[in-house]
């Protein structure tokens, strides 16, 4: 596997930045960027002729992560060469009536049709916005088995919370879906996934939820309740809403490793929009955290793809994908690039090969979860997915 990086602030960048990434011949280009650059007319125009076409895949961020720093109003271009593994990427159309579960069901048969080799993984990204990703994954994990690793994530608009896009051998587009399956054996994708936050105040009970909308707990409007939680950080909702996420628990108050962010509010209803799932019967509490504490998180994410089945790790060159929380970046502040350092210098130190470290901050991040080890959406976390192929015997 081969690998090559390029940063552009402006799409006039392009030609001369793009040169080394296609000295490669590459089978894939991930491409975050600010949708500033990105939703650009003529953008996807000038990058499909300076990079082939097909080979595009990525998404709008709320910040792009290159090498181990941070950067904001820019594109991070990363090719990848693989030796010997075939790779399909697919578009689809994202359905009119917004079944996300049916998305990712068809998602999945085109990729299992596409060719007859094993579908080993799946980077997938998606809108960040009027969207469950969570129903987008089950429907996706459902077609193609438990057995399958899917890794991406949900696109960024800067904060805003109004238009995101994604990006692929079709365009820029805010209906798509585009994924990109990787096959055969020779390919080895590692994950790690935490976050870092700590709860607070009450446990609350999901009394009426539909989907990933959140309409009462305790039979109270949700909105309500939440908006006397958060004091005077209620007036900048929804984006304030994204230093206190919920922590999602089963229907015997006990913790399930996820957490769930907020993406809208409804004054009309006094209901709360998260990015995934909002299990009815089941109960939630606030979080709150410190830089200090998501940094640690993130060095307990490389931790854990570290430890996932080190030793038949291949010694060729990684590809580190690093998708994080939007709310991360806000906790952390100028602080925020101390989390990629910490997750660079872990894997520097413990894989002792070349790692190019890609990736972007996030409305929702895809990863596996738990000792099952199956796909969720994670909000509020530090997700790596560390790709690498086996050399040519």
């Amino acid at each position: 596997m081969q690998l090559a990086q390029a940063l552009v602030s402006t799409p006039d960048d392009l030609p001369q930045a793009v040169a080394p990434l296609l000295a490669l011949d590459p089978d894939l280009v991930l491409v975050f960027g600010s949708p500033e650059i990105v939703c650009q007319e003529g953008f996807h125009d000038r990058l499909s002729a300076a990079l082939p076409r097909e080979s595009l895949i990525g998404c709008s961020t709320a910040g792009e992560i290159a090498c181990d720093d941070v950067h904001e109003q820019s594109c991070v271009l990363t090719a990848v060469r693989f030796e010997q593994t075939p790779i399909h990427i697919q578009t689809l159309p994202f359905p009119a009536d917004g079944d996300a579960t049916a998305a990712g069901h068809h998602l999945g048969q085109a990729l299992l049709a596409a060719r007859p080799e094993n579908l080993r993984s799946v980077l997938l990204f998606a809108r960040g916005t009027n969207i469950n990703g969570s129903a987008l994954i089950d429907g996706l994990q459902a077609t193609i088995g438990d057995h399958v690793v899917i890794a991406g994530g949900l696109a960024g608009d800067d904060g805003a919370f109004r238009h995101t896009v994604t990006i692929s051998p079709a365009g820029i587009s805010d209906q798509t879906i585009v994924a990109a399956g990787l096959y055969g054996d020779a390919v080895v994708l590692r994950n790690g996934s935490a976050g870092g936050w700590h709860p607070f105040g009450p446990t609350r009970r999901v009394t009426r939820s539909q989907g990933n909308i959140l309409y009462t707990l305790d039979d109270e409007p949700a909105l309500d309740l939440y908006k006397r939680y958060l004091g005077d950080y209620a007036s900048g909702l929804p984006a304030s809403g994204l230093l206190f996420p919920f922590e999602m628990l089963n229907e015997t108050a006990e913790s399930v490793g996820l957490i769930r962010t907020l993406l809208g509010v409804n004054e009309a209803d006094k209901s709360l929009t998260f990015a995934g799932d909002i299990r009815e019967g089941g109960f939630v509490r606030m979080m709150h955290s410190s830089t200090d504490q998501l940094i640690l998180g993130a060095e307990q994410a490389a931790d854990l793809c570290l430890g996932s089945d080190q030793s038949a790790a291949p010694a060729s060159p990684a590809l580190a994908l690093l998708v994080s929380c939007v709310g991360r970046k806000l906790v952390m502040g100028d602080r925020l690039v101390e989390e990629v350092d910490s997750v660079q210098e872990r894997l520097a130190s413990e894989l002792h090969i070349p790692v190019t470290i890609s990736g972007f901050y996030s409305y929702g991040e895809i990863n596996p979860h738990g000792k099952l080890q199956t796909c969720q959406l994670h909000n509020q976390t530090m997700t790596i997915a560390v790709i690498q192929e086996y050399a040519k015997p």
